[in-house]
């Protein structure tokens, strides 16, 4: 990718904040990008357990994704930019990643009254940036992930919300009702290993529509990952299993197949320029924006975009399938709590 497109590359010193030091990328050295000694070399670290140590950030202000609707059929693409903001990179003032945090996507059913909420949940994380090298050198990172799937009430008070608590009571707690209790999505590379690349550059050999870059928004850096996405984990209770194979049927027929097990989920992450991290801020970040999708349906800095094709056209879920599919589930929970 050539560097014309990073913002005023030339002046790139003006964006970085006070305070940088570097050199964690440069340990050992004389190491070609994306410095594999280094990385591997590194413990995966959890994204709360350092908080007081992560001082910078990078905020990713477009989270691009893309999957196909038919598994196997190019032509069948979708894409998609959630919400912006949730995602982040923390780290230092020398370049040690300490936490990376992926998006997070709140679809309202209103049939149920409730919300669905979607995350990429990092479950460890190992990396480095360089404020300073090239767009190509900036940045590498490993992660491995999980992504979890929770209701949220639209009201406390709500009949469907309400159902839902007997049933989890009948079904000892094991409902994914909170993101603690979520669904917990199996992820792997491409190729099947735990341990998922993000590098630097837009994902090669899954194209993205112009709409989908962010060069003219200012964008001062992209970054991609892909993940194939594997079987939900057991709760060890075949009827919440029952549940929770449901609710995936609903989510993937609302989302045109987002979470379909065997598919490859890729993302582009545009990001903005460094920042100075307020640590407070950062610790109830997620807390925070999880908050407002609960109360308003909504992210707290704007909406993503639609599913749409590579020309743009809008992806319209099979309403009749998916009315069918939500009026079985609810039939399902009220025959459970005879």
């Amino acid at each position: 990718m050539s560097q014309n497109h990073r913002i005023d590359i030339a002046q790139q010193p003006s964006f970085i904040p006070a305070g940088w030091i570097g050199g964690f990328s440069e340990n050992p050295p004389n190491q070609p990008y994306p410095n594999a000694q280094l990385l591997s070399s590194l413990p995966f670290e959890g994204n709360l357990d350092h908080i007081p140590n992560i001082t910078r950030m990078l905020r990713a202000k477009w989270p691009e994704f893309s999957w196909e609707l038919t598994k196997g059929d190019p032509a069948t693409r979708m894409y998609q930019m959630f919400a912006p903001d949730i995602s982040r990179l923390g780290y230092d003032n020398t370049g040690r990643v300490w936490s990376i945090i992926c998006p997070q996507q709140g679809v309202y059913f209103p049939t149920l009254g409730a919300t669905m909420n979607i995350e990429v949940t990092v479950t460890g994380n190992r990396g480095w940036i360089n404020e300073t090298a090239p767009e190509e050198q900036l940045f590498a990172a490993d992660i491995t992930i999980k992504p979890t799937i929770w209701f949220s009430p639209d009201s406390v008070d709500g009949k469907f919300w309400q159902l839902l608590l007997k049933l989890d009571d009948k079904l000892n707690n094991k409902l994914p009702l909170s993101k603690l209790k979520g669904i917990r999505i199996n992820a792997t590379d491409e190729g099947g290993k735990n341990d998922i690349q993000v590098r630097m550059g837009e994902r090669p050999d899954y194209p993205f529509p112009d709409r989908a870059k962010h060069w003219n928004d200012y964008a001062w850096a992209v970054a991609n990952l892909a993940v194939r996405i594997g079987d939900i984990d057991s709760t060890s209770d075949p009827k919440a299993d029952d549940f929770n194979n449901q609710v995936m049927e609903i989510f993937n027929l609302g989302s045109g197949n987002l979470l379909q097990a065997g598919n490859v989920l890729t993302w582009n992450l545009w990001a903005g320029s460094p920042e100075l991290v307020n640590q407070d801020e950062w610790a109830h970040h997620a807390e925070y924006w999880r908050h407002s999708i609960d109360v308003n349906h909504r992210p707290p800095v704007g909406e993503g975009s639609g599913i749409g094709d590579i020309n743009g056209k809008p992806f319209n879920a099979d309403q009749i399938a998916l009315g069918l599919k939500i009026a079985e589930f609810s039939a399902w929970i009220a025959w459970e709590l005879l």
